[in-house]
């Protein structure tokens, strides 16, 4: 891991930038995180946008985990920012505008290309990642991970013991693997969706919640489109990772 850039905000916080294996990060602590007092972790999900696009929703979410006592960490996702090009990536998600324009229904096999290649892709970087940052004096496990493309948070969540708590959510399409990836996740579960949501298919998120094998799983729904997120939202998912992560 490679430090590229530090920086205290206002409110104490002390934002990092670095790279592991070439790939760009931010790592924001709180200011009384410490070998001696070390806090939970939360990685922090995101669309495949670019860090730089996301960084002003990155840091809010942030410096909010951070009040509350949580180190927060992203990295950059496969094909996004400056990272190198996809070109299958970037053919399925030309393929999936087409489809969309023309009001086509967008079919698994469409699905699976624009999904399952960035996950299969991201998944092994993001544990990577995690095996580094809870090595860190003052960050301990086990961790939880909030938002982002929810077939790599399922795909986490069923396969990396650290995981203890995730917040999803429900506002990407859906390979069918992810279905069978879901029935393996047992760990409490945080479920958004907004209802009207135009780029997402609310009876698919229902169904992929009904799969969640976990026995403290719960989903809220809010009225509106993708973007209308309402703000009571982000302290419920905070009291979510208060409860889960502190007590663990």
């Amino acid at each position: 891991m490679h430090l590229t850039s530090e920086l205290h905000l206002d409110d104490g916080v002390l934002e990092r930038g670095f790279t592991l294996d070439g790939i760009p990060g931010l790592l924001w602590t709180p200011a009384d995180a410490s070998a001696s007092t070390p806090v939970p972790l939360i990685l922090l999900g995101h669309p495949p946008l670019g860090l730089s696009a996301m960084y002003p929703r990155l840091v809010s979410r942030a410096r909010h985990a951070a009040a509350d006592g949580f180190a927060t960490a992203t990295i950059e996702l496969p094909g996004s920012g400056d990272r190198p090009a996809r070109p299958a990536l970037d053919r399925a998600r030309e393929d999936l505008r087409r489809t969309m324009r023309a009001g086509d229904p967008v079919g698994d096999d469409l699905v699976d290309a624009l999904v399952l290649p960035l996950v299969d892709a991201a998944a092994p970087e993001w544990q990577a990642a995690l095996d580094t940052l809870l090595s860190l004096p003052g960050i301990t496990g086990p961790a939880g991970i909030s938002g982002g493309l929810i077939s790599l948070g399922v795909r986490l969540a069923a396969t990396d013991p650290r995981i203890a708590a995730a917040v999803l959510f429900a506002g990407s399409f859906v390979p069918r693997v992810t279905f069978d990836e879901a029935r393996r996740v047992t760990v409490p579960l945080h479920v958004l969706l907004q209802w009207d949501d135009e780029g997402n298919d609310r009876e698919t998120s229902l169904a992929l919640f009904d799969a969640f094998a976990s026995p403290d799983k719960s989903l809220h729904a809010h009225m509106g489109g993708h973007t209308g997120v309402p703000a009571s939202a982000a302290e419920a998912a905070a009291g979510f990772f208060r409860r889960h992560l502190k007590k663990a």
